[in-house]
């Protein structure tokens, strides 16, 4: 069932998630599309969230938005930050501690190997902020070699957070609270939960398919509405793997599985083992706040001797 429509306002507007927005001119959203879209998620009862590029929107297009609830996802080079819900930054070294950050929400897009080099800098930034969200923007790169490097970061970084918790400041960070707080499936949802309109006034699965492949990926307009093929493919009761893991915080990216695997239900062997990573680490974490004697929710994460739950399917 739906519940979120997500409007990219503009063919530059920032990517918050894995794709790439490539080289690309500004094309602003129609006023008229862009009012017909609002119209559409109030008739469907559906929550906005703004996708926006770096310039100022003209008077008119921001009245519009103003008309109806939203949420705004802003790159941290836009005009105009202080209203942002969510900040967009392309690169750790840019996320600095100020009263901009406070209390928001902020996505870090990065490479694996730049995480690793640099996730140190994070640890001024975490006493800053609300919630951090990392998303790698080569997933597809990650051997079975960064396993190692991996855990290792995840494990210096619980001890950053781990110091959030015991000064009473709970921050949240998708790499390793999320599943602390979780008991099931909580992913991407796009195509389930989520539909996005582009600037050409069609729908999309997310983003990253109209970027992907602009105009070819299309599942409909604002006379016809979504029209998504085999969409309970896109339903977590349609993934047979996914339904029974319990890396509860796992994206789960549907474009990614599309096109890694080139099936939407089934994720790819990188994201599997990334998130086992992940959810190991907050099995520690989690262990190690409880030895301090801080509440937290009854979530149990039990042990485990696998990371890709296809190697089960193999045994």
């Amino acid at each position: 069932m739906l519940r979120y429509l997500i409007v990219v306002l503009d063919d530059t507007s920032t990517s918050f998630c894995h794709y790439p927005i490539g080289t690309r001119q500004a094309r602003l959203m129609p006023l008229d599309v862009l009012e017909k879209s609002i119209r559409w998620a109030m008739t469907e009862n559906l929550m906005i969230q703004f996708v926006y590029p770096a310039y100022e929107l003209p008077t008119e297009w921001n009245e519009t938005i103003e008309s109806i609830d939203h949420v705004k996802i802003k790159p941290s080079a836009a005009a105009d930050i202080t209203d942002a819900d969510v900040m967009v930054f392309d690169k750790i070294e840019d996320v600095e501690p100020s009263e901009m950050i406070r209390d928001k929400s902020i996505v870090i897009r990065t490479s694996i190997n730049a995480f690793f080099q640099k996730y140190e800098l994070l640890n001024k930034v975490f006493p800053h902020v609300g919630r951090v969200n990392v998303v790698f923007t080569d997933v597809e790169s990650f051997s079975d070699e960064d396993v190692v490097t991996y855990r290792e970061v995840l494990s210096q970084m619980a001890a950053m957070v781990k110091i959030e918790y015991l000064n009473n400041h709970p921050v949240q960070f998708n790499l390793l609270t999320d599943r602390m707080m979780l008991t099931e499936m909580n992913n991407c949802g796009a195509g389930d939960s989520s539909v996005t309109l582009a600037p050409d006034g069609q729908f999309y699965i997310c983003p990253a398919f109209y970027y992907s492949r602009e105009g070819t990926l299309a599942v409909g307009d604002l006379t016809t509405g979504p029209k998504i093929p085999n969409q309970q493919l896109y339903k977590l009761q349609y993934a047979p793997i996914c339904r029974r893991c319990d890396a509860f915080q796992c994206h789960r990216c549907i474009w990614l599985n599309h096109r890694i695997t080139l099936e939407v239900n089934t994720p790819s062997h990188q994201q599997c083992v990334m998130s086992h990573v992940e959810r190991n680490a907050a099995r520690s974490l989690l262990l190690s706040i409880r030895e301090e004697g801080m509440f937290l929710p009854e979530t149990e994460i039990k042990k485990i001797d696998y990371l890709d739950p296809f190697e089960i399917i193999g045994r």
